[in-house]
């Protein structure tokens, strides 16, 4: 009996329980559906439309000027519900649902209970339930037990147990390991964003140690390439684009590829994360204003906060409202932090308290006094005047010394310019009549706003003389050139003239019997002629004068045309144009040495500027309220201190931005970390512990594992904030590779594997498609860091790599070569706004717009299209049959055993191979058919190519295991 009646009062207990669980609440249920629809016009910032106040049961019960709006046990008696059934309110046209009003209504019915007492006052500070403080992402990361498994032989990590405990609870394991060739491209792809080598496949396949996986994870974390892979996710977050964005003009910015730079090398060094945290937040509060002479330490703190610079920026662009768009920088800004750092969407926060999460409006004020020092809308700086020159003293001292230089040669040039101007005015004054000269040469000298009205009338008579200038000599030029080959051709006349007069003279001079036979001897051919004729001419050489020897017999006409000549010359050789031209190439060439002033696009905050921050009315920048101070989410007050100082008098600047960073990064604050390690597992699994990574609040997805995601947060920040020793932690366990082949056991049980009891299989982003194919066929250029490649736009609108080169209607001319940079890794392809490169737009490119928490992955039509008809694609392809040939000694199964390898990390089956080897055969029927006359080791050439497309568009390639 005593049994039973213990059994009983166990049943009855739980029954109880679960009873109590299941009772509506109004702070668990309720009033999370009020907040959302009802509060902004009841209760909150003072609105109490028709005198009703929702925050409390009590007042809901108290009602307003039409009467009570609840009456507890009476669902069909509540105004309140009423108004909702009929769709009356709330107005506008986001209603509740029919479960929320439901949910309202057995509410209603049950006696509208509360959790708790309700407190007898409201005061001005924000209310928060027990339930909205109990929010699991608002907890302190708490480091869990790791738990004892059935399977303790699969722990190979902490990881696999806080998987595993949950997979055996659903009569789960983990699935067999993955195969090596899967592995090591999963790795590659993962780590480096690149496919790796055929040697590299081969030599892992072929490593038999204990330790062949811990070395490989080693060896891929300590390549330069992975910086330039998980760099990439970072620069998702922080918005990180090439232009301004905001209006049309999309202006490009210059130095942002900067920060760009700052982000891979941080990865790559393994910078721990609190450090590259703070740095980009308040680097340039680690260091002393003002900003000259900078180390390289000081340059990569100020370079570091450019990742406050990224959001977009119109301020520096016309016709814009300028009130407007400098509050849209601090509001992008803030969305971009809060996302990327807190996990939460705090900007929905600007225009009234936020609608789900606990979040009142007066925290995003606190938010922005922590970032207004710096971007102070009412004393603001346009992107031009907040760059950060790197030149340092001695770099302008140089400079100086280079322009003095050159400003030499401009003085010259401007004295040989005027003596031009003064020569030809003199020549153009000889065309006109000698009584107007005088006159006319007075009248250009004097200075046009101090000239009569007669010299106008004078110079506009003579426009030849009145358009002298140093930018008209040219066409002065045009006319000495004129008059040089005028006189040439005067010349040319004069010495046919000249010789036939002295022939004649010398004729005439001989003894009247020899002339005739003189003459007949002079025209006689010289193999021809008699020595008779050869004496008789060596006695009067005259008769044989030419141009040549024209000086000999008669010298003043040979005078004649030698000045002639000299006065042809020296009109060419004197041509003012050409002469000052020499002048500006050298003073270019001298100003070519100067060192190029490059900039840093920094935030920084100028001293003693700390202007108040106002919450304002529904967001409105006109209706500023009262003042708030700098902190953090109120709400995560149990957990940690969200007080930031208002200004740090140790510093010159507030401190303001350094005491946020500080904070987030204590190891006590409850998202930072959280939100990090999350992202970690997300880029590892194809989706986060949180399926939400930028909205760790009510409407974002809970965590499939929360102990595991403790874990990772808290080890993370136990190991220095290592993200590389994260990367192992994940990596080396049991859970990371596992095979992804599905079962009907899994699909039935976890379809969408968010217990992890295999591995899913993932497209490849955008930038990693375009780089795998550079790869494979060999043209990728590992260049790292500087300037960014440039896009254009072609002749059919799409957006391609290329610099444009347009003539003075705007259409594209020659095209510019880049010197091979067209080749290099996607993520230092310039990011426009307004110019998205069309390949990596149709593979869901991350869209700025201000920063992307997490990438899309569609399908769609046009991707198969960029593998049929794209110029890349269709080149590379070609590319890649070269390098078969070069590699495989021209064999074809060879050939196409190594093409598979490159484009899938693995072996061709011995069917494979005989498939591919007939669609060859097939190909080169085809073209043999097409083109009968052509090479036949160029349609070969041209089959293989086509081949080696088909791979590249293989789902095989597109996809990893």
């Amino acid at each position: 009996m005593r049994s039973a009646a213990c059994l009983l009062f166990v049943w009855l207990a739980l029954a109880a329980r679960a009873a109590g669980a299941d009772a509506l609440t109004y702070e668990r249920d309720v009033r999370p559906i009020f907040k959302a629809h009802c509060f902004q016009c009841h209760g909150e910032d003072g609105q109490r439309k028709g005198g009703l106040d929702l925050r409390l049961k009590r007042l809901a019960e108290q009602g307003g000027d039409s009467g009570a709006a609840i009456v507890p046990g009476k669902p069909d008696e509540s105004l309140l519900i009423e108004r909702l059934r009929s769709g009356e309110m709330p107005p506008g046209d986001k209603k509740p649902t029919a479960e929320q009003i439901e949910t309202i209504v057995r509410w209603t019915a049950a006696g509208a209970p509360t959790a708790r007492p309700e407190p007898a006052e409201l005061g001005e500070a924000p209310l928060f339930t027990e339930e909205e403080r109990g929010f699991w992402a608002f907890q302190p990361v708490r480091r869990p037990a790791i738990p004892t498994v059935a399977h303790a032989e699969l722990v190979s990590t902490p990881v696999d147990a806080l998987l595993l405990i949950k997979l055996e609870a659903a009569g789960l394991s983990f699935s067999p390991e993955a195969d090596r060739p899967t592995l090591v491209r999963r790795a590659y792809f993962d780590l480096l964003g690149l496919p790796p080598a055929p040697e590299e496949i081969e030599a892992f396949v072929a490593d038999a140690s204990p330790d062949a996986w811990p070395r490989l994870v080693e060896r891929l974390l300590a390549s330069p390439h992975y910086g330039e892979r998980w760099g990439r996710h970072w620069l998702d977050v922080a918005g990180y684009a090439d232009s301004e964005g905001y209006t049309d003009e999309d202006a490009p910015r210059d130095s942002a590829f900067r920060y760009r730079d700052y982000v891979l090398r941080s990865f790559n060094a393994d910078k721990p994360f609190d450090a590259f945290i703070q740095e980009q937040l308040a680097g340039d509060e680690m260091i002393s204003p003002p900003y000259k002479n900078l180390s390289p330490e000081a340059i990569e703190k100020l370079t570091a906060t450019g990742f406050l610079r990224m959001s977009p920026d119109g301020t520096a662009a016309s016709g814009v409202d300028q009130n407007v768009a400098r509050n849209q920088v601090m509001a992008d800004t803030l969305q971009i932090v809060c996302t990327s750092l807190l996990g939460m969407t705090v900007h929905c926060a600007q225009c009234h308290d936020h609608r789900y999460d606990p979040i009142p409006q007066v925290d995003y004020y606190r938010l922005r006094a922590v970032f207004e020092p710096a971007l102070d809308w009412k004393q603001w700086r346009a992107p031009p005047a907040r760059k950060v020159s790197l030149s340092t003293d001695a770099d302008r001292e140089t400079a100086a010394k280079i322009r003095a230089e050159a400003a030499a040669v401009d003085a010259e040039r401007q004295k040989k310019g005027q003596e031009y101007i003064d020569r030809t005015l003199e020549e153009e004054l000889l065309l006109v009549p000698a009584e107007r000269r005088d006159a006319l040469r007075a009248a250009y000298k004097t200075a046009a706003k101090e000239r009569t009205a007669e010299q106008k009338s004078l110079l506009n008579e003579f426009p030849s003389v009145a358009n002298i200038s140093l930018g008209s000599l040219y066409l002065y030029d045009q006319r000495r050139d004129a008059k040089a080959r005028q006189i040439d051709a005067e010349r040319k006349q004069k010495e046919a003239k000249f010789v036939a007069e002295t022939k004649g003279r010398e004729l005439a001079q001989a003894p009247e019997a020899e002339r005739a036979a003189l003459e007949a001897a002079a025209a006689a051919p010289v193999e021809k002629r008699t020595p008779e004729q050869t004496a008789l001419l060596e006695k009067h050489p005259g008769v044989l004068v030419a141009a040549a020897t024209l000086e000999r017999f008669n010298p003043e006409a040979a005078a004649e045309l030698a000045a002639d000549a000299k006065t042809a010359a020296e009109l060419r050789a004197t041509k003012a144009a050409a002469d000052l031209k020499r002048y500006s190439d050298q003073a270019a060439q001298i100003r070519a040495r100067i060192p190029p002033e490059g900039f840093v696009r920094a935030l920084t905050e100028t001293p003693g500027q700390a202007s108040p921050t106002f919450v304002f009315y529904r967001g409105d920048i006109q209706q500023p309220k009262q003042q708030v101070p700098p902190g953090d989410l109120t709400v995560l007050s149990g957990a940690t201190s969200v007080e930031i100082a208002a200004d740090d008098a140790a510093l010159p600047t507030t401190g303001r931005r350094l005491a946020f960073a500080r904070h987030l990064t204590d190891g006590r604050h409850p998202l930072v970390s959280r939100v990090i390690a999350n992202r970690v597992w997300l880029h590892h699994f194809g989706r986060g512990l949180v399926g939400t990574p930028g909205d760790f609040g009510v409407l974002g997805e809970p965590p499939t594992h929360p102990e595991l995601l403790d874990w990772l947060a808290d080890e993370l920040v136990a190991r220095g904030w290592s993200l590389k020793s994260l990367h192992r932690a994940i990596l080396l366990s049991t859970a990371y590779r596992q095979t992804s082949r599905r079962s009907p056991q899994l699909d039935a049980v976890d379809p969408d594997n968010r217990l992890y009891a295999r591995m899913s299989v993932r497209r490849l982003e955008s930038e990693v498609v375009r780089d795998a194919i550079l790869s494979i066929s060999g043209d990728r250029q590992d260049g790292m860091y500087g300037p960014p490649v440039p896009v254009m736009e072609d002749d059919v609108g799409q957006i391609v790599i290329g610099r444009e080169n347009l003539d003075g209607e705007r259409k594209p001319v020659a095209a510019v070569s880049l010197g091979g940079e067209e080749y290099r890794r996607s993520v230092y392809v310039q990011v426009r706004r307004s110019r998205p490169l069309s390949m990596l737009e149709t593979f869901d490119a991350p869209v700025m717009s201000p920063n992307c928490e997490n990438r899309n992955f569609s399908t769609a039509a046009s991707q198969s299209l960029v593998f049929m008809n794209s110029a890349l694609v269709i080149e590379s392809a070609g590319r890649f049959a070269s390098r078969l040939e070069r590699e495989a000694s021209g064999e074809r199964r060879a050939q196409v055993a190594r093409g598979w390898l490159l484009s899938f990390g693995r072996r061709a089956t011995p069917d494979e191979l005989t498939a591919a080897e007939q669609f060859l055969d097939r190909q080169f029927e085809v073209l043999q058919k097409r083109l009968p006359a052509a090479d036949a080791a160029a349609q070969r050439h041209q089959a293989l190519a086509t081949f080696c497309q088909a791979l590249l568009s293989a789902n095989a390639f597109l996809y990893v295991d």
